[in-house]
């Protein structure tokens, strides 16, 4: 799956098969709910929720969706993470899994806790 250049996320989405497609679309709606206040954009080629800044990105692969809620968020979760891979800001959610919304949206409260304390400061 070659990276198309999108200029937001609803274009960014159809460029997938239909089952990636599914779960981008559940990613997304679980992070609108999670960060309503928060603006769509597409940044670093991928889906991206702003609210002072970077929240979290999403992106589809062919074998999983990474999930970007920068080193801070994936630090606060180690342990309920560790069962996927990643890496130091990001973690993938693997095709053949069912998709972990309710800790994606717990991630994506704390995201949204920590950018509206910085923006405080």
């Amino acid at each position: 799956m070659e990276r198309q250049k999108a200029n937001d996320i609803d274009e960014y989405i159809t460029h997938f098969p239909k089952e990636i497609k599914e779960r981008l679309e559940q990613i997304r709606t679980t992070i609108r709910k999670a960060a309503p206040d928060a603006e769509e954009a597409i940044s670093y080629a991928m889906p991206t929720f702003k609210l002072n800044g970077n929240l979290v990105h999403f992106a589809g692969y062919k074998n999983h969706i990474g999930f970007y809620p920068a080193p801070q968020g994936i630090e606060a979760f180690k342990k309920e993470l560790s069962k996927y891979p990643g890496a130091k800001g990001s973690v993938q959610f693997p095709h053949d899994q069912p998709l972990p919304l309710t800790l994606v949206t717990k991630i994506v409260k704390y995201r949204v806790k920590q950018n509206k304390e910085k923006k405080k400061k």
